[in-house]
């Protein structure tokens, strides 16, 4: 009922979905999520990833991003390509229809479909000691095709005094890319979710913000399998520059100035079979609020983070739990929007997530994540009808991939479907009728190998 309502509704992704289908059940070739990076390996996606599916990663997969993505099973190939696509319901509780973008809303206010992503990506290795994450995607809602998320590195691995390390530089567009682990925001909990409805209204500067509006390089190392660091640097993208990347801001966007430093400071170990990590991650910069300069001033911002992962491997791979959790914390010193739209001269924004999954053969991952945003109270910069960025809640989610493993019929493709539940406890500062933002996601992920 749900793929027929969703095929009359959106023909041309069913039809996109087919034709990748019958390709990936024809393909003579193996693929992982990325697929590209199961080929140069030959292993299947759950050696990297909890629930044989990308994002979360298990310590292989930690291992071979931290090496720089070279890794391989020593067969000449050629450069590694994939791709894939994504297609999703999501009902909201109250009608949207109000906001939606053009083209949506047409099966009723509180249902719509949506081509989330079509998805080319490029991943392995370029060198001995040079690899590359490269993604390039269309998306429905914002309607264009445009440079996604990009890591390049070049990583050595030696020993120094008899202790093991890697060494390595990161370009990137996007800060907290880099990272290893599932508790900074560009690859923590959810990993997907719904672009068409509601959701908190103010995030601090690192939570994904300036994702594709940067590009930056930075040093990192591993030390003794134990202690990581990373220095990097970003610099503003040209909104001209922008707009031939595809990617298209929304008139009067804030605009940035200067370099924005990132910084990351992490410990792992391994206690048998449980893992655990500690860390620390900070990012700052000047920012122009709708892209004004005619103040003579800037707001400044400086992000302080704290993370902490924690995975139980003992009964791998039939049964895992991973958990990870996050804070942040946001010093704003708003010099500019002060004088622009009267808000306070200082404001503070925090936000806690921390969440827990169980993988069940690689096949099944329930997961539950809480979330909390507080902040200072200054309606003229927060906008929201509480006047505080009070934001809390409670995402509920069940995965399913049925390909990905090494006894799987076949991984030379993958698929992943989520059923999500997003129930909101506070919204915008006001606690009465939060509940009317809540929203269920159904999300179809179809990924695999170009050659």
């Amino acid at each position: 009922m749900i793929v027929s309502w969703f095929c009359k509704a959106r023909p041309c992704f069913c039809l996109l979905v087919a034709g990748l289908a019958a390709f990936l059940l024809i393909a003579p070739r193996e693929a992982a999520a990325i697929p590209a990076f199961a080929r140069q390996t030959g292993q299947p996606c759950a050696t990297c990833h909890v629930g044989a599916f990308g994002p979360q990663l298990k310590q292989f997969g930690r291992d071979f991003k931290l090496n720089g993505y070279v890794l391989s099973n020593g067969d000449d190939q050629l450069p590694h390509l994939a791709f894939g696509v994504q297609g999703s319901l999501t009902h909201s509780q109250t009608p949207q229809s109000g906001g939606m973008p053009t083209g949506f809303g047409p099966t009723g206010p509180n249902n719509n479909f949506a081509v989330d992503q079509v998805e080319l990506f490029f991943g392995g290795r370029i060198a001995p000691e040079i690899g590359a994450f490269v993604q390039t995607t269309y998306n429905e809602v914002t309607n264009n095709v445009h440079w996604d998320d990009t890591d390049i590195r070049y990583a050595h691995g030696g020993a120094l005094v008899g202790t093991d390390y890697v060494a390595g530089i990161t370009v990137n567009n996007h800060p907290s890319l880099s990272d290893i682990w599932n508790s900074t925001p560009a690859w923590g909990f959810p990993y997907v979710a719904g672009q068409l409805a509601p959701g908190p209204a103010n995030l601090t500067h690192i939570d994904n913000m300036l994702a594709q509006r940067v590009v930056g390089a930075g040093a990192y190392g591993m030390w003794n399998n134990w202690f990581y660091a990373e220095l990097d640097g970003y610099q503003p993208i040209a909104l001209p520059t922008l707009n031939a990347l595809g990617i298209v801001p929304i008139a009067g966007a804030t605009t940035y100035e200067g370099v924005l430093p990132y910084w990351r400071f992490a410990a792992q170990h391994d206690f048998g079979p449980h893992y655990v990590q500690f860390g620390t991650f900070g990012f700052e910069g000047n920012a122009n609020p709708g892209g004004d300069t005619t103040t003579g001033r800037t707001d400044q911002f400086t992000d302080l983070g704290f993370d902490a992962n924690y995975q139980w491997t003992g009964a791998s791979p039939a049964h895992m739990i991973s958990a990870h959790a996050a804070y942040i914390d946001e010093h704003l010193n708003l010099g500019a929007s002060s004088l622009l739209v009267g808000a306070n001269p200082k404001d503070r924004l925090s936000t806690l997530r921390t969440d827990v999954s169980y993988s069940f053969k690689d096949t099944i991952i329930p997961s539950v994540q809480f979330f909390n945003s507080w902040g200072s109270n200054d309606p003229n910069f927060f906008g929201t009808p509480g006047g505080t960025p009070n934001t809390s809640g409670f995402i509920s989610e069940i995965a399913f991939v049925p390909f990905g493993k090494a006894d799987s019929l076949t991984f030379f493709y993958n698929m992943r479907f989520d059923i999500q539940y997003v129930a909101f406890t506070k919204f915008g500062g006001v606690s009465s009728h939060a509940s009317d933002n809540n929203s269920w996601y159904f999300n179809l992920w179809l990924i695999g190998a170009a050659w």
